[in-house]
């Protein structure tokens, strides 16, 4: 199906000269016809019935096989692009195995509770065309408790989420009889998103699951559906523990429309600094160009603050332009239920014209056809890439995907190399059930559940007998005769979180409206940044000032404003303090792993005026310090190596800034009232650095040679800046050292070795810490208490170094990149080389 106001508007942007310009990248995927064949006949005719009510006479090859896998008893991992139809992989079967066997019963995991509820109605719907008798019911923590009851009784699905199963169903299971004694199926949907940590847990979480079962005497099939990945049945039957199917994309029958990807890199507005127009201003102006011309589109953001706005921005220019409301909407974390529904269902019957996401959209929620995806920047990962550029075109007509490259110098790297982006196949989903410390907490609530024997399959054939005799020991088990029980009174899944985030919320309290009520909620971790007081807080392009916010009551009262500008926090990270639990001295630095504790703290925010992005004021945030006790490795370098290292060049030398620096810095200091010039933050002359503008090394001062410190040092090259603002802007000067390359390697290479998520951990380098006074390099967990990853890289320190090292050495790219030490604009010419040095000093090699 050609879309011809699309293909008019692709030629008139062929022909605009300025726009082509920019245009880094144009490819087109061309269309692909389906591949499908009669709907079989073991299928019930009454869900061949209800199929063909929704126009469905035909299941496509993929759909074919998935049905032939699972009536041969096999568990299946379909592994197919976007919009291919995955559900009906799964809902046939189950339907059909529900009808035949009326007690049967299936269990429908998603990772999300909107995803939950749109298949809920997806299923429903199907159910209903064929009047099927089957009962179907979400189960979450929406669901009214006097309806739970019901829920339990009535058969037939259960949809609900991993978190839910974990708290909600698992430590209950007496409750639940029905449902673990007649389970034929569990479908696990979307499991590229359980990786890292949050997967580690899902796979205990199954393996709870799996017990229980085994006690009450079922053996369910799994059916488990993933976005496009590298490893799709590796994934699989690492989460389930079983051997998997794959139908993959080389099966896939579904039509694919032609989809034009164009990659566009924004004029370069500062020639001197390399400056380029903003990614923001230049996603707006393209979605204004399809939404103008009535196409539906979609324009992803990474953060919420762009998502609002960017929604203010369309608005703003369709209103100009038509003299009326507009149908556009944003959609992100943070909106309340009902609100993300209605948008939902907007999309999906037309009237909603444009969206502005964050990668919440990213999931299969059905949200209808849409022409054109706007991607603003790189997403991060190439899979979510492809994820959000096939949110457009989900059925089989012409789409186009723009991705609309920003300043960072990995957005200008895939600028450079497309086939970066367009050549590489997406990454590895990795998870690792067997990390001591998350299984330990599953086997507490194991045992809760029922108590554990010794010998039983838990964890493969890993024996458990040591590990219950250890947690006796420290008192969480009792042992009675060959079986071990929980001793603690309450449920143990209460207290274990699934996910690195903390789960709790502060609520937005809109005080002006009558009567007073909430408009959204936002996680506590980004409340100091998002509801400190003053804070402009933006909700469907609307703009709310935060007049209190009650940290312990965990409220933010807001009052809707007409403002022209908007609000952004001056947000620090430090470490406190760095305690080691075991250490080791070798090649000049010193290793250790143990207790990390970081600091964030919001101390002043900006006021910013919209489309021109100045800054108009600034004002002070008064909230307390958020701290993360959590679990590191890092390494410190001697002074005798770090010597080395200065005359080597490997590393840079902290500069000697002349006679007259401290005359100088008192003066910048005075000069700018004692302000960060960039933040706003006030100080004294000990918690505020002042900054070169242009670095004091390009000046090439030496001592006693010549005099060049005082031409670094005039005031008009200095600028005070508070510690958080200093840091950033030395940030690039960090990377462009071998310790900086070190880092971006071994924050590549650590979730291989550990079956991590890259979100996992967090890697920090310091030419020089406030805390160790040497150069330092620190792996932190971002969950708090740690999963046991630090450990595992102190034990892993020689195999760590030398795969950096190969991984430097076999990189094919001149002086680096982003599959070793780093993207260009982020490292110096020389980084590359001098990272390679470094490493092979620290492995003894000299």
């Amino acid at each position: 199906m050609i879309n011809h106001g699309l293909t008019d508007l692709l030629l008139q942007l062929r022909r605009n000269r300025p726009f082509m310009e920019q245009v880094v990248a144009w490819e087109r995927l061309p269309s692909r016809g389906a591949v499908a064949s009669a709907i079989p006949d073991f299928v019930d005719g009454r869900i061949a019935a209800a199929l063909a009510q929704q126009g469905i006479t035909e299941l496509y090859t993929h759909q074919l096989a998935a049905l032939t896998a699972v009536s041969d008893h096999h568990n299946v991992i379909i592994a197919t692009a976007t919009a291919s139809g995955k559900s009906l992989c799964y809902n046939i079967p189950v339907l059909q195995r529900l009808l035949w066997q009326p007690r049967a019963r299936a269990l429908y995991l998603f990772p999300t509770k909107a995803l939950t509820h749109d298949q809920l109605a997806e299923t429903t719907a199907l159910v209903n065309n064929g009047r099927l008798p089957i009962p179907i019911h979400s189960y979450d923590g929406d669901t009214p408790r006097s309806q739970r009851s019901k829920v339990r009784r009535d058969g037939g699905i259960l949809l609900t989420n991993p978190d839910m199963l974990h708290a909600g169903i698992l430590p209950y299971h007496t409750s639940w009889r029905d449902l673990f004694q007649n389970l034929e199926f569990i479908v696990l949907d979307e499991i590229h998103t359980y990786r890292g940590v949050f997967g580690s847990h899902v796979a205990n979480v199954l393996r709870r699951l799996r017990r229980l079962c085994r006690f009450y005497g079922s053996d369910p099939q799994f059916i488990c559906c993933s976005a496009t990945i590298a490893n799709p049945q590796e994934h699989a039957q690492r989460l389930v523990e079983r051997p998997f199917t794959l139908i993959d994309e080389s099966q896939n029958g579904a039509p694919r429309g032609e989809k034009q990807f164009i990659l566009y890199n924004p004029p370069i507005i500062d020639p001197e600094l390399g400056l380029r127009g903003s990614s923001v201003l230049a996603a707006k102006d393209a979605a204004l160009t399809f939404l103008s011309n009535d196409i539906q589109t979609i324009v992803f953001a990474r953060a919420r603050q762009t998502v609002e706005l960017l929604l203010t921005y369309l608005q703003d220019e369709l209103r100009y332009q038509q003299g009326e409301e507009t149908a556009v909407a944003g959609y992100r974390g943070g909106y309340l239920p009902l609100e993300r529904r209605e948008i939902e269902q907007g999309l999906r019957q037309g009237f909603v014209r444009g969206v502005v996401a964050t990668n919440a959209l990213e999931l299969g929620i059905d949200i209808g056809q849409l022409d054109v995806a706007v991607l603003t920047g790189y997403p991060g990962s190439i899979a979510s890439t492809w994820q959000q550029a096939g949110r457009a075109g989900r059925r089989n007509a012409q789409s186009l995907a723009l991705l609309v490259a920003n300043n960072s110098p990995l957005d200008q790297y895939i600028c450079n190399h497309p086939r970066y982006l367009f050549g590489r196949s997406p990454e590895h989903a990795l998870t690792n059930p067997d990390n001591l410390r998350i299984m330990v907490k599953h086997l507490l609530c194991a045992a809760y559940e029922l108590p554990l024997r010794p010998d039983e399959p838990f964890a493969g054939d890993q024996p458990l007998g040591p590990l219950l005799d250890l947690l006796t020991e420290e008192g969480a088990l009792h042992q009675t005769r060959q079986q071990y029980h929980w001793l603690g009174e309450n449920a143990p899944a209460n207290v274990v979180s699934l996910r690195t985030s903390g789960g709790e919320t502060v609520l937005i309290h809109a005080i002006d409206q009558t009567p007073p009520e909430v408009i959204g909620e936002v996680d506590l971790e980004s409340a100091p940044f998002m509801l400190h007081e003053g804070a402009i807080y933006m909700h469907q392009a609307r703009s709310f000032l935060v007049e209190r916010l009650d940290w312990n009551g965990r409220l933010a009262q807001v009052r809707a404003v007409d403002v022209d500008y908007y609000t952004r926090a001056n947000v620090g990270t430090r470490i406190r303090a760095l305690q080691p639990e075991a250490e080791s001295s070798e090649a000049g630095v010193q290793r250790a792993y143990g207790d990390v504790t970081l600091v964030t703290q919001a101390t002043s925010y900006r006021k910013i005026k919209r489309y021109s992005h100045e800054t108009l004021g600034f004002g002070e945030i008064d909230l307390p310090e958020m701290t993360l006790e959590t679990s590191g490795y890092w390494l410190i370098f001697s002074e005798v190596l770090t010597e080395q290292l200065y005359q080597q060049g490997i590393l840079l030398r902290p500069n000697d800034y002349g006679p007259n620096w401290q005359q100088q810095r008192q003066k910048a200091l005075r000069r700018d009232g004692h302000c960060c010039r960039t933040c706003g933050a006030n100080g004294d002359e000990i918690t505020l650095h002042v900054h070169h503008l242009r670095p004091f090394r390009e000046y090439g001062y030496v001592k006693g040679e010549n005099e060049h410190y005082l031409e670094a040092n005039q005031l008009d090259n200095l600028v005070t800046l508070c510690p958080a603002c200093h840091r950033r802007a030395e940030a690039g000067q960090q990377t462009r050292s071998a310790l900086g390359g070190l880092a971006y390697v071994l924050g590549n290479l650590a979730p291989l070795y550990l079956m991590c998520d890259p979100e996992d951990i967090q890697v920090m380098a310091e030419s020089r810490s406030p805390l160790t006074q040497a150069p330092t390099l620190v792996i932190y967990e971002r969950i708090a208490a740690g999963v046991g990853f630090s450990q595992r890289l102190f034990e892993l320190h020689d195999e760590l170094l030398q795969a950096a090292l190969e991984l430097i050495a076999d990189c094919q790219c001149r002086s680096g990149c982003p599959a070793c030490v780093g993207p260009p604009g982020d490292i110096g010419p020389d980084t590359k080389a001098v990272t390679r040095r470094l490493v092979r000093m620290l492995l003894g090699g000299g």
